[in-house]
């Protein structure tokens, strides 16, 4: 597999690669991962789930455009200095490589011809279908996962989980025998979802706002929890209001969530790296979440959401759920807005807690949460 997590890139590529890898690996496959040493990357943390990670050193561009090692620059800063050198293969997220793609190809292609796969899974918005030509070996074939339908591929097997989808999105972009499977009732969840599904629904019948899980990514770089949790301070929650944070251990801004925790109205704990997502998230009244991959996690388990758009890339997904009346958009961190609109539309939840209810209904209709087991279903049988 090939994915990486970074301070930029987030931890949603290497979280759904995971996923998708211990579902195969119960299934009796062996699974690689082949990861970039980003600032931020989860390389320890695959390797502990007992996974081979092959390394891929951090290089950049100097400034006449050529791959170099990377000291202080950033890595954004130094490859994006390289795109007036752009070539094929330069993607819109070529700087969350690390590296030019033909670099890259090279390094991986090595690995690759030792590993001898029968199927090579990407996940990776800076690679499209010249770094996949470079690579794949003969003999193997190419699982995609994707959200964006912004670059050509050469899959056999494309997977883009998101609402709002559809298969002429990758009309030329893809070969006409690629299988397409588009929408959340593919989204790659851990099998603890659909299996705490129905319990999460039955505690719904009756709306409650007592306990809010807040989820804005592993990284969350501009502190946008610290952010929400000065919104919530200013709500009218009643006294049984219970707030739980859910953050990585590599965000950069967490011991700053944590002292805003302690000076927060309501008992408000910080949960750093957690293994129960599943349960927490059933046993929460409402969310406030990032419009990234865990929307399908909280639609499976039919949790209302107040939703905020963390990236550019996350704002349909956004729109998308909030007209399907799953969840509520309140705008993307790089409007000035959006702290108010959460505000108000706090406010209107706990005056309107019937919304609880229908949000509920229209989310837990997009997925069951059973996208991986059809995808290994998929892999094994035509493998």
């Amino acid at each position: 597999m090939r994915a990486d997590a970074s301070l930029e890139i987030g931890t949603g590529h290497i979280m759904r690669c995971l996923t998708l890898a211990r579902a195969l690996r119960e299934a009796g496959a062996e699974c690689h991962f082949l990861c970039r040493e980003h600032p931020g990357n989860l390389i320890d943390l695959i390797q502990a789930d007992g996974f081979v990670v092959h390394r891929l050193p951090l290089v950049g561009y100097d400034n006449a455009g050529q791959l170099s090692p990377l000291n202080e620059r950033p890595i954004s800063e130094a490859v994006k200095e390289a795109q007036p050198h752009r070539s094929n293969g330069m993607t819109e997220h070529s700087h969350w490589l690390g590296a030019h793609w033909q670099a890259d190809a090279g390094l991986c292609k090595s690995i690759l011809e030792g590993l001898a796969p029968d199927w090579l899974i990407v996940d990776h918005y800076a690679l499209d279908a010249c770094w996949e030509k470079t690579v794949l070996s003969k003999g193997a074939r190419l699982v995609v996962i994707d959200d964006l339908a912004d670059r050509s591929h050469i899959a056999d097997i494309l997977l883009n989980q998101n609402l709002g989808r559809r298969e002429a999105d990758y009309l030329n972009l893809v070969p006409d025998n690629c299988q397409l499977l588009i929408g959340p009732r593919y989204a790659l969840l851990r099998s603890e979802f659909s299996a705490w599904r129905e319990t999460s629904l039955k505690r719904r019948n009756t709306p409650r706002l007592q306990h809010l899980l807040i989820t804005l990514g592993g990284v969350d770089q501009d502190n946008v929890t610290g952010r929400v949790l000065e919104v919530l301070s200013q709500c009218c929650f009643t006294d049984e209001m219970q707030i739980t944070v859910v953050m990585g251990a590599t965000a950069p801004w967490l011991n700053d969530v944590r002292v805003k925790a302690l000076r927060m109205p309501w008992p408000t704990e910080v949960a750093v790296n957690i293994d129960d997502m599943a349960r927490r998230m059933a046993e929460a009244d409402l969310a406030i979440g990032a419009a990234g991959s865990t929307s399908w996690e909280r639609c499976c388990l039919g949790l209302p959401t107040v939703m905020v758009a963390l990236a550019e890339n996350q704002i349909s997904i956004a729109h998308h759920l909030d007209k399907a009346r799953a969840a509520i958009y309140v705008g993307s961190t790089a409007m000035p807005t959006w702290a108010r609109q959460l505000g108000q539309a706090m406010e209107m939840i706990i005056t309107e807690p019937t919304r609880l209810e229908a949000m509920t209904e229209h989310a837990a209709y997009l997925t069951e949460g059973l996208g991986v087991k059809t995808l290994v279903e998929y892999l094994l049988n035509d493998g």
